[in-house]
């Protein structure tokens, strides 16, 4: 059977399992898009290229599966460059599909010709540029096994349009043959049984949760781990969700804006299980003091991380979920209960709950409204956040008990991620319920993504927390430059008339005792839902290591301010 190529690679789209592509078309991608009306598959158009890329990484980290975006070469192409870089940056399994000239026209400066195999080449797990239709269901195929296998990330195949156009005899690639490519498994025994030793001689031991473990599916792995051994579990940004933040042994975020009893409880560890976390700097504080007593295990799938940042006693290079079921029959039930007690006493001076007891001064401060939220969902909600001070709040009060329903951006820290990626996990989880918890700066980067959640009718309700500040970007400058705020004062459109017009209905709540109810009115609107909250202008998000500090050198809230 003869197929053009853009005929190839929609049946090959249908044949991975994908019910939903993100896109744009355009010149060097047109055939595709005329093939795609012979395809099963729905196509979501977005209003700018980024707004795709964070799409399909939303579905792919609220479904498990691998995500779609498509763009025409040129600057289609490089407007999914930064979606591309922040699928990367956390591991989300999203296949990029993009259109280029013709093959013979390659290297002469076409019309909107751009070498984006080499622009991604840092940023992707592997890139193709396909030049000939009889390459398109190998490279198609290679690419999903690529992406969802060992330690997932983003693959981008850059089709020539004649590529598109020509016809070949169609073959399905049952098996993926690829030699240099061999993601590791089991740890070897010997390795496991070193790990063993430092765990049975441990009197402090924390467990790092990182995202690993969402990615290996190994949350009930973590869970009878951490229960038998009794050991307290804190968690990276990503690994929020993995263990439930009501188990007794949960301590809750670590790192820069973490918990400070997470943060202690790590400096003065005397063994750090590091499960599918890469040390970032956000989580560590400086190197050279970070748990200077404890000794370390890490389990990691991508052998690149190990020793990278932080050196460790034991590495243990496997899939997560593989290694730690491994790991659970060798080692014994142990009590730790001294070393629990401790940790709990550091907890009554917890930043992260203090502002809770706040009086009510009728001001509206961002922890309130999140944990307003979390109230009116049952903390069941899938939650996806832009990034700045709300992402931290949203991490701090949105107490989660399961996985893949905190989406945010953490290693690249992309603004506008927020509305795409809610528009995404609606199209993973439709029966859900979707929150995206947005800054008013960095809402304003995708918020013509208004347009596709009301043109797919998605379900899913934006919280804008507006303080007319880069709230993060200030709380630096008051900390470090003494007050010199330069280029964050950020002026914004009258939010509920930008929704209106867009289609969406909006409300705008100036007071805490209109909180409740403006939540409540949002969750029983269907479609989309803005809601504008005129929050306090000033507030900083606490505690805070600042950079170059120890993990345990905390600027923390005052006292006078805990009242």
């Amino acid at each position: 059977m003869k197929l053009s190529g853009a005929e190839i690679l929609w049946e090959c789209l249908t044949r991975e399992g994908v019910d939903v592509v993100f896109g744009y078309p355009g010149g060097a991608n047109m055939p595709i898009y005329d093939a795609m009306l012979s395809s099963s598959v729905h196509h979501v158009l977005v209003r700018h290229e980024q707004g795709a890329a964070h799409m399909a990484d939303g579905y792919a980290r609220a479904s498990g599966k691998v995500g779609v975006a498509m763009a025409t070469s040129g600057p289609g192409a490089t407007n999914l460059v930064t979606g591309i870089a922040t699928a990367m940056m956390d591991s989300s399994p999203v296949v990029f599909i993009t259109g280029q000239v013709h093959s013979r026209l390659i290297g002469g400066d076409a019309f909107q010709e751009i070498d984006v195999t080499g622009i991604t080449l840092p940023i992707t797990k592997h890139n193709y540029l396909v030049t000939r239709a009889d390459e398109v269901a190998e490279v198609v195929r290679e690419a999903f096994y690529i992406a969802r296998s060992g330690r997932p990330g983003p693959v981008l195949i850059d089709i020539c349009k004649n590529a598109q156009i020509e016809k070949t005899e169609f073959i399905y690639p049952e098996k993926v043959k690829l030699p240099g490519y061999k993601p590791h498994s089991h740890a070897p025994k010997a390795d496991l049984q070193r790990a063993v030793e430092l765990i049975e001689k441990a009197e402090r031991p924390v467990i790092l949760c990182g995202h690993g473990i969402i990615m290996s599916g190994a949350e009930e792995v973590l869970h009878h781990f951490a229960v038998k051994t009794n050991t307290p579990v804190t968690s990276t940004l990503l690994g929020l969700g993995a263990f439930p933040a009501s188990h007794p042994l949960s301590l809750g975020l670590m790192g820069m804006h973490g918990e400070a009893h997470c943060n202690l409880a790590i400096q003065k560890a005397d063994l750090l299980l590091a499960f599918g976390m890469r040390f970032d700097d956000r989580v560590t504080g400086t190197l050279n003091t970070y748990a200077p007593g404890a000794k370390k295990i890490q389990i990691e799938i991508d052998p690149s991380e190990l020793h990278k940042n932080v050196p460790v006693d034991v590495p243990l290079l496997g899939n997560l979920k593989t290694v730690l079921t491994d790991l659970i029959p060798m080692v014994d039930e142990y009590e730790h209960e001294e070393w629990l007690k401790e940790i709990g006493e550091w907890q009554t001076y917890g930043e992260a709950l203090s502002i809770m007891d706040w009086p009510d001064d009728g001001k509206l401060y961002v922890s309130h409204i999140i944990h307003d939220l979390w109230t009116a969902t049952g903390g069941d909600a899938i939650v996806t956040t832009d990034v700045g001070q709300h992402q931290m709040w949203t991490a701090q009060y949105y107490f989660l008990e399961k996985p893949n329903r905190w989406i945010t951006s953490g290693g690249a820290g992309t603004m506008g991620f927020g509305l795409p990626s809610a528009i995404g996990a609606w199209f993973a989880h439709k029966e859900d319920e979707i929150w995206t918890v947005a800054g008013d700066g960095g809402f304003q980067m995708t918020a013509a993504e208004l347009s596709t959640a009301v043109q797919e009718n998605a379900n899913v309700k934006i919280a804008i927390m507006n303080n007319n500040f880069l709230g993060m970007v200030r709380q630096w400058q008051e900390f470090f430059f003494e007050k010199r705020y330069s280029a964050v004062n950020i002026t914004s459109p009258d939010f509920v008339k930008l929704a209106e017009a867009h289609g969406v209905p909006a409300r705008c709540v100036t007071r805490s005792d209109e909180v409740q109810e403006a939540i409540e009115w949002a969750r029983n609107t269907s479609g989309p839902v803005v809601l504008e909250f005129k929050v306090e202008k000033e507030e900083t998000v606490y505690p805070m290591v600042p950079s170059g500090a120890a993990l345990d050198q905390m600027l923390r809230r005052p006292m006078r301010e805990m009242v």
